[in-house]
C-alpha cells in the first residue's frame, strides 16, 4: 500500500511524475549469457542522463532495450509511466532513438525520409513538413533535401538520422554515440540542442566514449560494467564513489579496472616528453 504524502499524492504517483525513464531490474539473456544483469535505473524528467562503460559491458543491449528494438529477458521498462512491453505504441511514440550506426532508406531523398518518419507517428501534413523543414536548415541539410541519400557522407547520414529522432516531438531522446562523423559545427548544434531540448522540458538518455561530453553534459552519469551498474551519480558523487579523480576519464577508469591502463598512457606520455 503506498503511504500518502501530505498531498495527498502517494509516493508511486509521485514518481510516475517526476521519472520519465525507469528500468525496474532488468535483465537480457542470449543462450547462457547474461549481457545485461539487472539493471535498475531511475531517468529524472527533464536531464541529461549519460549511461557509460567500456567495450561489452552491456551498454548497447541495454539502449536497445530501452529503445524497444530488444525486448528484455527479465524485468520492466517504463517511459512516463507506460511499460514498454504492456503498451509498445504508447511508450515508443514518447521516444526518439539514435542508434550507433545509422540504417537510412538510400532510394529516398532526405525529405522523403522524414516525411516517411513523421508518418510513421501520424504527424504527416504541413505541420510535420514544416518541422522537418526547420531541422534540415538546422543542420544544413536544406539544399540536399531532395537529393537521394545514397549520395549523403556519412556525417549526413547522421545529421538525418538525428533529424528523424526529433521530428514526431518526441519526450525523452536516447541517444548512442551522437558525435561520430559530425563535424565541429555540428556536434556543438547538437550539443546546444539537447540542452534545448532539456530546458524545455524534454530528457535525454546518452550514452558515449567521448568521456569530456558526457563530463560536460551530463546532469547524473551511471557506468555499466560486465552487465552491472557500478556507478551512478552527479559528477561529485561519482568522485566520492572513486575515492578521487576530478575529471571523468580518471574516475572512470578507476570503477572499471582500467587504472593499470592509465599508468601505460602515462609511461607512454612520458617517453614522448623526454
Amino acid at each position: 500500500m503506498p503511504r500518502a504524502s501530505t498531498e495527498g499524492t502517494s509516493v508511486t504517483e509521485t514518481s510516475a511524475a517526476t521519472e520519465m525513464l525507469q528500468l525496474q531490474g532488468v535483465v537480457k539473456r542470449y543462450g547462457k549469457f547474461t549481457a545485461v544483469a539487472g539493471v535498475t535505473l531511475d531517468v529524472h524528467r527533464g536531464e541529461i542522463f549519460g549511461f557509460l562503460g567500456p567495450n561489452g559491458a552491456g551498454k548497447t543491449t541495454t539502449i536497445r532495450m530501452v529503445a524497444g528494438v530488444l525486448r528484455p529477458s527479465e524485468g520492466k521498462i517504463l517511459v512516463d509511466g507506460d511499460d514498454l512491453h504492456e503498451h509498445p505504441e504508447r511508450a515508443k511514440s514518447k521516444v526518439g532513438y539514435v542508434p550507433d550506426r545509422p540504417f537510412l532508406y538510400e532510394k529516398l531523398s532526405g525529405g522523403e525520409f522524414l516525411r516517411f518518419v513523421a508518418g510513421l507517428w501520424g504527424r504527416d501534413g504541413a505541420d510535420a513538413e514544416a518541422r522537418a523543414d526547420r531541422l534540415l536548415e538546422l543542420f544544413h541539410l536544406a539544399p540536399w533535401k531532395d537529393e537521394l541519400i545514397e549520395s549523403y557522407s556519412h556525417g549526413m547520414r547522421q545529421k538525418l538520422l538525428i533529424s528523424s529522432a526529433l521530428i514526431h516531438q518526441p519526450q525523452v531522446i536516447v541517444v548512442d554515440e551522437p558525435m561520430v562523423g559530425l563535424d565541429p559545427r555540428s556536434a556543438r548544434i547538437l550539443k546546444d540542442l539537447l540542452r534545448a531540448f532539456v530546458a524545455h522540458g524534454g530528457t535525454v538518455f546518452l550514452s558515449t566514449h567521448t568521456l569530456e561530453v558526457a563530463e560536460a553534459l551530463c546532469d547524473r552519469i551511471a557506468i555499466i560494467s560486465e552487465g552491472e551498474i557500478i556507478a551512478l551519480g552527479t559528477m561529485d558523487e561519482l568522485r566520492a564513489q572513486a575515492h578521487g579523480g576530478a575529471h571523468l576519464e580518471e574516475i572512470f577508469l578507476k570503477v572499471t579496472g582500467g587504472e593499470d591502463m592509465a599508468g601505460v598512457i602515462e609511461s607512454l606520455r612520458g617517453a614522448f616528453e623526454s
